[in-house]
């Protein structure tokens, strides 16, 4: 009777350690997978975020310099505007063609007429005419397949010369190619979007 149940005791035990070992397993399975970013890695984000600001102004390389910041496959999503908040999100460009056209290069050319002194997104003799992305506040995340990002978005000019006024944000996703981190997505969200729950508003604005 007794050998039993030290039989019996002996096997609990290993049925406890061989638990306890494969919970531990889990968890060492999943922090494997979670990147982690080196300093390098942060600061070739940041220039990939810096870059986008110009070149979206400029209209640089036909556009292509600004859709050459994204992975091949990327893509920009509205979640700003009525249409795009209210659908939870409407992709705008993906692609390398689309993505320089959404700036006013590509097929446009970077050649759409004016409409006056507060002309619209790709108007002028080039794309963003008088406008100025300014991106501040930029957070970095380490995530399994790369890296995601917070950044608040400042509009130079939106309104009229020497104006300045906060137009929502960027929530990216990074993803490090061969040829350097690149933005997987971006999408344009309100200003609230990260606000506690309690200082929202439905809308978000």
């Amino acid at each position: 009777m007794f050998k039993w149940k030290t039989a019996v005791a002996a096997l609990s035990l290993g049925l406890v350690v061989a638990v306890l070992m494969l919970s531990q397993q889990k968890r060492a399975d999943a922090a494997a997978k979670t990147a982690t970013l080196t300093a390098l890695d942060y600061a070739e984000i940041g220039q990939v975020v810096n870059r986008y600001g110009q070149a979206i102004d400029t209209c640089s390389n036909n556009g292509y310099d600004y859709a050459d910041l994204y992975t091949p496959d990327g893509v920009f999503i509205d979640k700003i505007t009525p249409n795009g908040f209210a659908k939870g999100g409407v992709v705008l460009a993906k692609g390398r063609e689309q993505l320089a056209e959404v700036v006013g290069g590509g097929s446009f050319g970077c050649k759409r007429p004016a409409k006056g002194p507060t002309a619209t997104p790709g108007d002028g003799p080039v794309a963003w005419n008088g406008w100025s992305h300014v991106m501040v506040n930029h957070v970095i995340t380490p995530a399994r397949e790369g890296a995601t990002g917070r950044v608040y978005l400042l509009m130079l000019g939106m309104t009229g010369p020497g104006s300045l006024q906060r137009d929502g944000g960027y929530e990216d996703v990074y993803l490090k190619t061969a040829a350097g981190w690149r933005i997987k997505s971006r999408t344009h969200v309100r200003l609230r979007a990260w606000h506690n729950p309690l200082l929202q508003t439905p809308d978000l604005q």
